[in-house]
């Protein structure tokens, strides 16, 4: 039973594991569903898959060799870390997300169009800017300077595209104001105002060769540490920030109702038109629909997700005081299966 104890507590905060989980909860979970949806996911290759709620862990499991220890690629739930560091730094007066980027981006300035985009829509992705996917390449050697220069496609606010073009430009304007001041880098940052709250720490991260962070993939976690962030904006930031500060990273968008600021919301259910995240991002910006998307209708619509390619999912349940998160190598993998399954409905 001691050890069983030691585990849980190097996994959940002792703020939540001190949350006595009732035996029949508001919120709970049918008989046999926990059991399902894990089938379901490990049926979709998925790696480890881990269920807390009130506190306690529901259930951890692992396959093909898989194990606490193992860090893998989050991808694009990476983008997640970078717009709650910017929800941090608004908090710090570093910023405010709603001012136009280019008063930190001089370069920008004058420029019809570009002059008017707002750190709000880099983080949202409704900038206007080229997907920049290009990015991701290893031979980017300054990707802040690459990303700056990317094409303008549309206007800023008329348009949802997803990429790591925009993102890299916050990445740009969080380092020239922490540049004025103590001089930090961005991923100190991160670490220093995100991860060390949330009980991670340092985790291997790409960088460019002057250092400059892949702010859209790039991250590895542990099914655990990436449970721990879960937990840390389930709590609303743990105290870090200030009361409510974590809800503008979940403000949908015209363009997109799906998408806050790094996480893409179920805000649409239970009369939304459920959507294959992964598999709607393949076309080209131009030709994708985002109207009346959600997740998944059987699942409560405070549901918000950080999800990454090939199956990568951290779902925060906010109204059911859960986190769930998958780590897997499947891009067929249905969200809307897996919820509907793991609500029991």
């Amino acid at each position: 039973m001691r050890a069983i104890l030691t585990l849980l507590a190097a996994l959940v905060p002792a703020a939540f594991f001190s949350v006595p989980a009732p035996a029949i909860a508001a919120g709970s979970l049918p008989p046999g569903a926990l059991d399902a949806a894990a089938d379901y996911s490990f049926d979709h290759n998925g790696y480890s898959l881990l269920v807390i709620q009130h506190g306690r862990i529901l259930l951890e499991r692992y396959a093909q060799g898989d194990g606490p220890g193992v860090r893998r690629r989050i991808y694009s739930g990476a983008k997640g870390l970078w717009c709650v560091a910017a929800c941090a730094a608004e908090a710090d007066g570093l910023l405010d997300l709603d001012e136009r980027a280019a008063a930190t981006i001089t370069e920008w300035r004058g420029w019809p169009g570009r002059d008017r985009i707002t750190i709000r829509q880099l983080l949202n992705f409704t900038a206007g800017i080229d997907p920049g996917f290009h990015l991701h390449s290893d031979d980017v050697q300054d990707r802040d300077r690459y990303a700056i220069a990317l094409p303008e496609v549309a206007s800023p606010g008329q348009s949802f595209i997803y990429g790591p073009g925009q993102i890299q430009v916050f990445c740009e304007v969080l380092r020239r104001k922490l540049a004025r001041g103590t001089g930090e880098t961005p991923w100190h940052y991160l670490e220093r105002r995100v991860l060390r709250p949330a009980g991670i720490g340092d985790v291997p991260h790409k960088i460019d060769a002057l250092g400059n962070p892949l702010c859209a993939a790039g991250v590895q976690m542990t099914l655990r540490e990436w449970a721990r962030f879960g937990l840390f904006l389930l709590s609303g930031g743990r105290g870090e920030l200030p009361p409510g500060e974590l809800n503008e990273c979940l403000r949908g968008t015209a363009r997109n109702p799906a998408f806050g600021m790094g996480f893409w919301l179920n805000r649409e259910a239970p009369d939304g038109r459920p959507v294959n995240v992964e598999d709607d991002l393949e076309p080209k910006w131009q030709q994708q629909d985002w109207s009346d998307a959600c997740l998944c209708n059987e699942a409560p619509r405070d549901l918000f997700v950080s999800l990454g390619s090939a199956g990568q999912r951290l779902y925060i349940i906010p109204s059911m005081d859960m986190v769930v998160v998958r780590l897997s190598a499947d891009s067929r993998f249905s969200d809307a299966e897996f919820l509907r399954l793991l609500f029991g409905r």
